[in-house]
């Protein structure tokens, strides 16, 4: 039997990191082995919207990442964005999956034109021509032209575009019911189960 492949997540500059954090919470609790990505400006921004602070450097952020998700040794590996030998960037070994949270206009641009100049576009850039399941998770508004045309390119690709957008028919109470129904969309995605929101009964 072969092993499962991992997830790679990739966190950009946009608004939204208590998204991606409890993305990756829910994974690791999972015991999926997940391949992690982190821009400078996601790392800055992580810093403003959470009570995070992951250090500078992969092995410190890895570290960081590994205590604060309560994850195994070994289960997070965490790349720098010109770590060309990474496993993501080889169409040979692609992760099984793909989530850019949040994702900025300027990742999703670079993504939607082939622009791999840097291992996160690079990522994105196999999992979409090995045919694997790429996720975006855009975080911005208003959109412009620009903004749709990229995503509607990418869609058209087998994309999966999920803004980051949470439902009220569930009646949430906190900000983390919230988070908590954009990340079980994106979980039921990637086929990870969950209990961060029941789906709806009618």
């Amino acid at each position: 039997m072969k092993p499962i492949k991992p997830i790679a997540i990739a966190l950009t500059g946009a608004s939204g990191m208590p998204y991606a954090i409890t993305l990756l919470k829910e994974l690791a609790k999972s015991q999926e082995k997940i391949y992690v990505m982190i821009s400078q400006a996601a790392n800055t921004v992580i810093t403003m919207e959470t009570d995070l602070n992951l250090g500078s450097d992969t092995k410190a952020i890895e570290k960081n990442l590994t205590q604060y998700l309560g994850a195994k040794d070994g289960q997070i590996e965490v790349f720098s964005k010109n770590q060309w030998t990474a496993p993501v960037a080889s169409g040979s070994n692609p992760p099984r999956a793909m989530v850019v949270c949040p994702c900025t206009m300027s990742t999703l641009s670079a993504i939607a034109h082939g622009s791999a100049d840097n291992l996160m576009h690079r990522a994105a850039d196999v999992v979409i021509k090995e045919q694997k399941k790429l996720i975006l998770v855009p975080r911005e508004t208003p959109y412009s032209a620009i903004h749709l045309e990229n995503m509607l390119k990418l869609s058209r690709l087998g994309v999966v575009i999920m803004d980051a957008n949470p439902a009220f028919y569930q009646n949430p109470k906190t900000i983390d019911d919230l988070v908590n129904f954009v990340v079980a969309r994106i979980l039921d995605h990637l086929d990870v189960d969950h209990d961060l929101a029941p789906p709806w009964q009618g």
